[in-house]
């Protein structure tokens, strides 16, 4: 098993030395196969006025949530106090008053009042029996 691996250590050399190459298909696409082909990208050789100009070559500092830039800022204000402080807080407070779920701290507070009552009457914390046995209707052997 060793010779095996000794085989490869040139060749592990070799390929660690050499950066990793990139393959890309410089034949043309049929229209049955879809592949992909880079293309290089290349600017509009001109600009006509009536052309659509990006909000960002406009106002540097646009938001996204309009044209007009005073207009623009005061919505961004307003969306990020509204999603931000408005959310957080109101949910919070919906989260934090929502319904003990599975009454887990009503059992709680339940058994401690059952635990200090039986202190209080002398009776052990927990009996050996859950249920009274006296109570309880066992099938008869014939069944």
């Amino acid at each position: 098993m060793l010779t095996r691996v000794s085989r490869f250590g040139p060749a592990f050399a070799r390929i660690l030395s050499q950066p990793p190459a990139r393959f890309v298909s410089q034949s043309k696409p049929s229209s049955s196969a879809g592949s992909a082909a880079v293309t290089e990208v290349h600017a509009p050789a001109f600009r006509s006025d009536d052309e659509e100009v990006s909000q960002f070559d406009k106002n540097p500092d646009y938001h996204g949530f309009s044209a007009d830039p005073v207009e623009d800022e005061w919505n961004m204000k307003v969306g990020f106090f509204l999603g931000i402080s408005v959310v957080v807080v109101i949910g919070g407070t919906f989260l934090h008053y929502l319904p003990d779920h599975g009454m887990r701290k009503w059992a709680r507070r339940e058994a401690e009042q059952i635990i200090k009552q039986r202190e209080k009457a002398g009776l052990p914390v927990i009996e050996e029996n859950y249920y009274d046995p006296s109570k309880i209707i066992l099938p008869t052997a014939e069944k």
